[in-house]
């Protein structure tokens, strides 16, 4: 045997190489015909995590099956910062990236408002999807003699920031817990004057 491989050594060699040559090429070709490229995650990453390229890779998939909502190529999602956790394999979408896609499927007009609760750590127990009522309290609680004026019911929570100031929204210098609602036009306003006054409260619920 080992006469076997030392005479056609060369032979052996080539066939490798032309197989190495085919697996180059074939990684570099465009997706065959009823197929696309669609990005995924490569690896487990949590919520906040700005995506480099290293954090991305490419999978092909039939047209048919390809989830609204993707991307194509990793140049599309890199820079951009994950509003929910991806597991490995998970296609990278819209709605998983902080910005207008999270208001995806959100009533027509809603509008993305960040507050900051009155406690801090509260925002370290709030997760994307949950539904929370927002509270206005005055001083000691007390806002006026008819007790705390409720500013928005069964809001759902698009994105959370650590307690610890460890992310931020695209676009803001706060450093403090921020989260991020999906809030009717009409409370927008009520909500945005609210959110400096250190009297906002989250109370969360069932809907």
């Amino acid at each position: 045997m080992r006469r076997f491989l030392l005479r056609r050594r060369r032979l052996l060699a080539a066939l490798l190489f032309c197989a190495a040559a085919g697996t180059a090429v074939q990684a570099l070709l465009p997706p065959a015909a009823g197929e696309v490229s669609v990005v995924v995650s490569a690896a487990d990453l949590p919520a906040g995590a700005v995506l480099t390229s290293r954090d991305l890779r490419t999978i092909t998939v039939p047209a048919a099956a390809v989830p609204p909502g993707s991307f194509a190529a990793p140049g599309q999602t890199a820079g951009r910062r994950l509003a929910t956790a991806l597991q490995q394999g998970s296609p990278v979408l819209q709605t998983s990236l902080v910005g207008s896609g999270l208001l995806t499927g959100a009533p027509p007009g809603s509008v993305a408002v960040a507050v900051r609760p009155a406690d801090p750590a509260m925002a370290g127990l709030l997760v994307p999807g949950q539904l929370v009522d927002v509270v206005l309290a005055g001083p000691d609680g007390l806002q006026n003699p008819d007790g705390p004026v409720l500013l928005a019911a069964g809001t759902p929570i698009l994105w959370t920031a650590a307690a610890d100031g460890a992310a931020a929204w695209p676009g803001s210098a706060e450093t403090d817990a921020l989260v991020v609602l999906a809030a009717a036009p009409d409370q927008a306003a009520a909500l945005a004057a609210a959110s400096g006054s250190g009297q906002v409260h989250l109370v969360l619920t069932g809907g």
